[in-house]
């Protein structure tokens, strides 16, 4: 072979290659951008629910409703932790709210200053959150896994909500906005435990057709318990996995990211649309 028709065979080699390259990273990008937008609708739905649910029920005087979904919700006589309980369900409609608005791209692109307040905003709405569900299950019973395991996974998703929120600060300050994009998608994920909660168990149900590795009477088994800490956990090593995914240079690597993380959005669509249908729409 002449030396030209090396230098073109490489040509057309490194053309491919640079437009396979190409391809993996605009469908990363695009199974992200699922995954976003399966996610804020389903917030929203849930965020809607607290907020129509417990917000009516409060403005009706029917307190004791609460107790119909909370194991340990309205308890007469005890003041403070009555209005612990309402501030913290006020922070999570509010979190579910200023999170989504957080991550939409439009939004950080075109209004900037809307996206630093919102963040601050959110920031306190999660520690604010974080401390006030430490301070129910220390105070409170709790249904189900009311054990030193189950009430140490709440209480770790509670120590990153607020660590998470303390670096996505740190970094914004300093100006480091990579940086802070990734604790800050951090932080959506570890408030968001309680809905990934409610969203894997719905999922769980539907697949396996009823209550399996749990017992649906007293809500305790192994399948709740790994949940507990899964609610969190999980999502962040699939976020971790995102991020090296992204700085690859691997084609496969991209290829095989993007299609997991669709995948695993169908996945949450379906919770999604059991828990509405299931736990949510029927106090509506």
């Amino acid at each position: 072979m002449s030396a030209s028709a090396t230098a073109v065979a490489a040509h057309d080699l490194n053309t491919d290659e640079s437009r396979w390259k190409r391809r993996a990273a605009t469908a990363l990008r695009g199974a992200a951008a699922f995954w976003l937008t399966v996610a804020v609708l389903g917030q929203l739905l849930f965020a809607f629910y607290v907020a129509d649910f417990y917000g009516r029920t409060a403005v009706q005087g029917r307190w004791q409703a609460w107790n119909d979904v909370l194991s340990a919700g309205y308890i007469r006589g005890d003041s403070v932790g009555n209005s612990v309980l309402a501030a913290h369900l006020l922070c999570a409609v509010l979190v579910m709210l200023s999170g989504a608005a957080q991550l939409v791209p439009l939004v950080r692109r075109h209004w900037p200053r809307f996206h630093r307040w919102n963040g601050r905003f959110f920031l306190i709405s999660a520690v604010i959150a974080a401390l006030g569900g430490v301070y129910m299950i220390t105070t409170r019973h709790i249904v189900g896994d009311d054990t030193l395991l189950g009430r140490t996974s709440m209480t770790l998703d509670a120590l990153l909500i607020v660590a998470f929120a303390g670096l996505a600060l740190h970094y914004a300050r300093a100006r480091r906005f990579d940086v802070h994009r990734r604790w800050a998608l951090r932080l959506f994920l570890a408030v968001s435990g309680v809905w990934f909660f409610r969203v894997g168990l719905m999922f769980w149900l539907v697949v396996n057709h009823g209550p399996v590795g749990f017992d649906p009477k007293t809500f305790t088994g192994p399948f709740l318990t790994f949940l507990g800490f899964a609610q969190y956990l999980l999502p962040l090593a699939v976020l971790q996995l995102y991020f090296l995914a992204e700085r690859s240079k691997r084609v496969f690597g991209k290829l095989a990211m993007a299609g997991g993380l669709v995948m695993l959005t169908l996945m949450m669509g379906v919770g999604i649309a059991a828990a509405f249908a299931m736990m949510w729409l029927p106090h509506l």
